[in-house]
């Protein structure tokens, strides 16, 4: 009989391991190494980073803050938000009567964009003590401005916003979204994303996996090397294509139209997840999203994605795209994959005509942070 080492998936204590011996017997003992949590973790709450008329939103301002509100108000009911604006009155004005304004704190910083899930800080907890590691976000790889961006997470800890031990990663470039955590030791991310030149050019595959294993204390990197979206500008991230709903279970964007620009590399994605294996050397169990219908604006195909859900304490909110089919097969999945969970859609047609979704413009912190 093995023993099997791990923490526990969505329901069970982010600080604990959890050792099965099979027959269902489980032994929970205190978890102290330093660890990559995975989002499920327990949470203090999460970070919006508003959009303004300085933003690339200007033309379809009312447009997206309507959406941004909509995202605010669900997140309010349930934990503490942080949202970060050049001027918080105007954004208090607006919620003021629509959310719950005794959950909201604010940080008044100029920005350059929306997208707290890359320039936010990403979260090591060792012990009790979390770790605000704060690496650089240069516009994925270098196609947007991001300097007032990436003072964010910094003032956030001068003005004791975010508590925690604060880390200085700035001499490497790394987004939230391009890494996927099952809080157990294993890091899922894309290798378009992580190879990208612009990144890190200066260090290979090698380099970077032996940086990443050292920074996280990771056992291993698993690299997916297929699957994109159009109209994607953050060289496949992996939010965008597959995600860890508990340590042995991954969800993942499937295209059954052999018609579509993407059947191909997705169909090599899922070909390529059903060779990876759990730390106890068992396949994942992998749950197929739907792959959204085209939307185009333009004439640009928009990175229309289920998998860009937000994993919140007992409650999962993901996109919706007005595809009632689609919409309705997504909501299944994820009730398969968190069946103790609140699944909430949002409509985040807003968000993608700016190539993002629900996950990429908000950023969760675990218990002690927020």
């Amino acid at each position: 009989m093995g023993i099997i080492v791990g923490y526990p998936g969505p329901g069970g204590s982010g600080s604990d391991l959890q050792l099965s011996f099979g027959l269902g017997l489980n032994e929970q003992i205190e978890m102290r190494a330093p660890h990559l949590p995975a989002e499920w973790h327990p949470q203090s709450g999460i970070q919006l980073t508003w959009p303004h008329a300085e933003t690339d939103w200007a033309y379809m301002l009312d447009e997206v803050q309507e959406c941004f509100i909509k995202i605010a108000g669900e997140i309010a009911k349930r934990e503490k938000l942080l949202i970060v604006a050049p001027e918080p009155e105007e954004i208090k004005e607006q919620l003021s009567g629509v959310v719950n304004m005794d959950s909201v704190v604010f940080l008044q910083s100029e920005t350059n964009d929306t997208w707290a899930r890359d320039h936010g800080a990403i979260s090591l907890i060792d012990g009790n003590s979390p770790a605000l590691l704060d690496f650089t976000f240069n516009g994925w790889g270098l196609k947007f401005a991001s300097d007032q961006d990436n003072l964010i997470t910094r003032r956030a800890v001068k003005a004791g916003l975010l508590k925690g031990r604060y880390e200085n990663r700035l001499n490497f470039v790394l987004e939230g979204g391009s890494i996927e955590s099952d809080g157990m030791g294993t890091v899922l991310t894309t290798s378009e994303c992580l190879l990208s030149p612009n990144r890190n050019g200066q260090m290979n595959k090698v380099e970077i996996e032996e940086y990443l294993r050292s920074i996280f204390h990771l056992q291993r990197v698993l690299w997916l090397d297929h699957g994109y979206l159009a109209g994607d500008d953050t060289d496949s991230h992996i939010d965008t294509l597959a995600r860890f709903c508990s340590p042995n279970t991954i969800a993942y964007v499937k295209c059954t139209n052999t018609t579509d620009v993407h059947y191909e590399a997705l169909k090599k994605m899922e070909e390529q997840l059903e060779t990876f294996q759990t730390l106890s050397g068992e396949p994942y169990r992998l749950l197929a999203l739907p792959m959204a219908d085209k939307i185009e604006c333009d004439g640009e195909r928009l990175p229309a994605t289920y998998a860009n859900f937000l994993i919140l304490n007992e409650t999962i909110l993901y996109p919706t795209y007005a595809q009632v089919e689609n919409d309705k097969k997504a909501m299944a999945v994820l009730l398969e994959a968190f069946p103790n969970y609140e699944i909430v859609g949002i409509d985040c047609r807003a968000l993608i005509k700016q190539h993002g979704s629900l996950h990429c413009v908000t950023m969760q912190y675990p218990m002690g942070v927020l």
